[in-house]
Order: structure tokens, then sequence, then C-alpha cells
């Protein structure tokens, strides 16, 4: 009989440099549906703008409960399809991080992805408080039997501004964070490139790629032209593909236009 952990096993396989996981991200159960009866679907991620949007809040206003709600009705539908299950737990939710984590597990999730920007401060968490919260994810996911949780460790060091308590805004800071995340325990890492994508174009995936071993998971940019595709980023080598809410902003877009057609006289 498979066990949860054997579907974490399976989830961490998946992320194979240069022939990387492709992940479609859903916020509710007709989604999660939808993604899970595709051939293609290799697993289920969440993303946590759409979930905040499909509850009428903001992505910063996203509390552990709302996330949870939305959650439990995904896993049902992962668990149906026998597909694993990564979610978006944004920073940890504060000092919520270790029960938020035991819930999601509990939930049937074999995976987060969790950020280094701490949402209380919006300034980065120092390196060693960063590590120390992918440590603990990894604690309670041995306390619950699932030793091979997938933390996808999300840094966005690549566009956060120095402070006077930690640096950022560059490249070679990304990088820097992303190792030490992958020494902590995390086994992939993302870089954001924040909400203007600057500095965050082939060269630098390339050289971030190399830096950490293929083990990088990058966004792609489907609402504008010109950016790195699914074919140019398997032969830059990543491991990980996701899409975060833009597939919610193209269902959005789809729905105005049915819903004026009909509406119209």
């Amino acid at each position: 009989m498979s066990t949860q952990n054997d579907t974490a096993k399976a989830f961490k396989a998946l992320h194979k440099p240069g022939n990387p996981l492709i992940l479609s991200n859903i916020w509710d159960a007709i989604t999660a549906r939808t993604v899970a009866a595709l051939p293609q679907t290799q697993a289920l991620a969440t993303a946590s703008y759409a979930i905040a949007a499909a509850a009428g809040i903001q992505d910063e206003e996203l509390t552990l409960e709302t996330n949870l709600r939305a959650v439990s009705a995904i896993a049902k539908v992962a668990n149906e399809f026998t597909l694993p299950l990564t979610v978006d737990f944004q920073d940890g939710f504060g000092d919520q991080l270790a029960e938020g984590v035991r819930e999601v597990i509990r939930l049937g999730a074999v995976g987060i992805n969790l950020e280094d920007l701490d949402r209380n401060t919006n300034a980065l968490f120092s390196v060693e408080e960063a590590q120390t919260r992918i440590r603990r994810v990894m604690e309670v996911a041995k306390e619950e039997d699932v030793p091979d949780f997938v933390v996808n460790a999300r840094t966005d060091a690549l566009f956060t501004p120095a402070s006077s308590s930690t640096s950022g805004g560059s490249l070679e800071e990304a990088i820097a964070r992303g190792k030490a995340y992958l020494a902590a325990g995390a086994s992939n890492i993302f870089i954001w490139g924040g909400p203007s994508r600057k500095g965050w174009g082939r060269d630098d995936v390339e050289t971030a790629t190399k830096a950490l071993g293929g083990r990088l998971n990058v966004l792609l940019v489907m609402m504008q032209p010109g950016g790195l595709s699914v074919n140019d980023l398997s032969d830059i080598g990543v491991s990980r593909i996701s899409i975060g809410p833009q597939l919610m902003f193209k269902v959005v877009s789809v729905l105005s236009d049915e819903a004026g057609a009909v509406l119209q006289r």
C-alpha cells in the first residue's frame, strides 16, 4: 500500500533538471479537477494569489485558515486522481508555520512553497532565520511520517531592495540564499523575478541554474510576449516550471467575454 511519503518521493523525483516538472497552478476544486483530468498533469499546485482572489481578498491578506479551507477541497481532488499536491504557503504565516504545515500534511499535501519575505515587515528574513524555518518544516514533516516532504524555497532577493538588516536586490544574493536553503533541507529553489521581472532574463536564469545544480523553479510568463518558453527553460536545465495565478487571469478574461456576450442586448 502506497504511503504519503511514497507520494512525496515520487513528487520529488519529478524534479529533473532539463526535463522539468510543469505545474498549472490552481485555486479551487473546480480548477483542480479540470487540471487533474488532463493526462499530461503530473501534480497539482496551488497559487496563493488566486486562492486569495477567490476569497475576495488580496494576497497579503490571506490567512492560514482561508488557505487551508481551499487546500482541503483541492486535496480531495488530488487524492481522487492520485496526484501529488504542493501548497503555496507564502511566508509560513508567521508563528503559525509549524501548525500550518502539520495541517496541510494531514490534508494530504507532500510539499509547499515557502517564501523568505516576511509579510509582517515586508523585508527579507535573515538567511539564518529562513534556514531555521525550513528546518522546522522538515522536522514537522518527519514527525508526520513524510520525511521526503518537498520544500520549494522561494527567495525574493532578486528584487527586494537592501535594508538596514538584510541585503537584497541582486542575483548573487538570490543564489547565495538558494544554496543556503538547499543546505537547510529545501529540495528546490524558486527565484521570483518580482512584479516587473526586472533583471531576470535568460543569462541570469542560466547563471542561477548552473549555480544551483538545476534545482531551480522558474515562473513561466504567459501574459507577456518575448518571455522564455517551456522549451527554453528545459534547454537551460531548470527542474520546475510554474505559472502562479496566470491561469486565473485568463479564466477571468474568458468569463468576462462570455458573460458580456450573454448580457448583450
